[in-house]
């Protein structure tokens, strides 16, 4: 069994001896790829695909995504500049955020795209300019996350404006000589068309209440299977049902609405691993639990600690020779009991011990999955751990250096004695 999908096991140990761990390797040939796919999202009036850059914003990634023809989708001020500095074009970013940007001025004017997600954020956007046009997030209503935590539509969510205030979002408008031209929603992670469809048509709904939207966007939350027996969603199969819906919106309104998707996960989540190295192999005797300590954990990988979410995680023996298979949980590095890579399904408190063959200190594990939502949403210099490197695998095998590990200099730079 090969340690991910795109990772040989001698790359696996080249790659822990050159870079050392914990480290972040990219499929270059897998990001390719997974980015043709949203850009060939079925739609029949026009298709904007953008990168949820939140899921992985290394200026690498993001500069190989644009130069395929995605682009972005900011969730904050400091997300839409970092973007910039990457050699995005501003018209290239559209900024969606739940705090309202304290850069949104200079962002505007250099041409980043901007959706309203309050009724605050509208009247900001309006008092500053007058005449211009911008985007509304509108909570529609429903949303098919697989838990509250990644759920981002109904009533439990505060993404987005109730969609009961519409009427207040166009008398704000008007008050203000605003132009809404673009509706957005999300829904959360989800792969089935029906309940795409259900979404799509509750947006339509909103959308046609705004005589001046021309431009749909739906958001992101595609399903990805990071786990054997997991189902991804099929974009082919979403959009072709979207689009149905689309053109009954057209026939009944006379207005063909351009699509725009969000995808982060779907695009980058099985083109990553992490490669850590089992430091320690420790037991809490006869009825308790064998454990692996690894040199990453929460500082890398938050994940399972916050969702209960599982990652394949593969155990690459240092050296050869059949090793007998026993049952492991993987702790973290960090002083911290809720540091587990191992929990159960969808539990964070619960703990499901994997089948692995025997461990050594020095064997490498590599946990897949990791390209989305690892090094960018992680628990940074707990107990002072420095930032993982990252590295980039080329289509024509050459392996990159494309973040530095952090130093504890770099750690320490903003910090100052009395």
């Amino acid at each position: 069994m090969e340690p991910s999908l795109f990772l040989s096991r001698s790359q696996v140990q080249a790659i822990q001896r050159e870079f050392g761990t914990p480290v972040y390797v990219y499929d270059e040939a897998t990001l390719e790829r997974q980015a043709r796919q949203a850009l060939g999202f079925p739609c029949p009036f026009g298709l904007t695909a953008r990168f949820a850059m939140k899921a992985l914003p290394n200026v690498a990634i993001l500069r190989l995504l644009h130069d395929l023809g995605l682009h972005i989708d900011a969730s904050s001020g400091y997300e839409a500049e970092r973007a910039q500095r990457a050699g995005i074009p501003p018209e290239h970013i559209e900024l969606t955020a739940q705090e309202l940007p304290h850069n949104l001025a200079r962002l505007v004017e250099a041409g980043v795209q901007f959706n309203a997600c309050s009724l605050a954020q509208l009247a900001a956007f309006g008092e500053r300019f007058p005449g211009a046009s911008l985007g509304v997030r509108v909570n529609p209503g429903l949303g098919s996350g697989h838990n509250n935590r990644t759920n981002v539509g109904g009533p439990s969510s505060s993404f987005g404006i109730w969609h009961e205030y519409i009427p207040r979002v166009l008398e704000t408008a008007r008050a203000l000589n605003i132009h809404i031209t673009r509706v957005h929603t999300h829904i959360g992670s989800g792969g089935d068309p029906e309940v795409w469809t259900t979404c799509a048509k509750l947006s339509l709904d909103a959308a046609a209440r705004f005589p001046e939207v021309a431009t749909l966007n739906l958001g992101g939350g595609f399903k990805v299977a990071r786990m054997p027996g997991e189902k991804a969603a099929n974009l082919q199969e979403i959009g072709e049902a979207v689009s149905k819906i689309l053109r009954q919106h057209a026939e009944a309104h006379g207005r063909q609405l351009k699509l725009e998707i969000e995808p982060g996960t779907f695009i980058v989540a099985n083109a990553g691993a992490l490669i850590a190295t089992v430091m320690d192999v420790v037991d809490t005797g006869s009825g308790g639990y064998r454990f692996i300590k690894a040199d990453a954990g929460m500082t890398d990988v938050l994940r399972p600690a916050i969702y209960g979410a599982q990652h394949p995680i593969t155990l690459v023996p240092a050296s050869a020779g059949a090793r007998p298979a026993a049952d492991y949980l993987i702790a973290g590095h960090c002083c911290e009991s809720g540091d587990v890579l191992t929990p159960e399904p969808g539990n964070p408190e619960g703990l499901l011990p994997r089948s692995l063959p025997e461990a050594r200190i020095g064997d490498a594990l590599v946990i897949g999955g990791a390209g989305a939502y690892c090094s960018a949403m992680c628990c940074k210099n707990y107990n002072s751990f420095p930032e993982a490197a990252e590295v980039l695998l080329r289509k024509n095998g050459e392996l990159r250096l494309i973040r530095k590990r952090q130093t504890l200099d770099q750690m320490l730079a903003n910090e100052m004695l009395l």
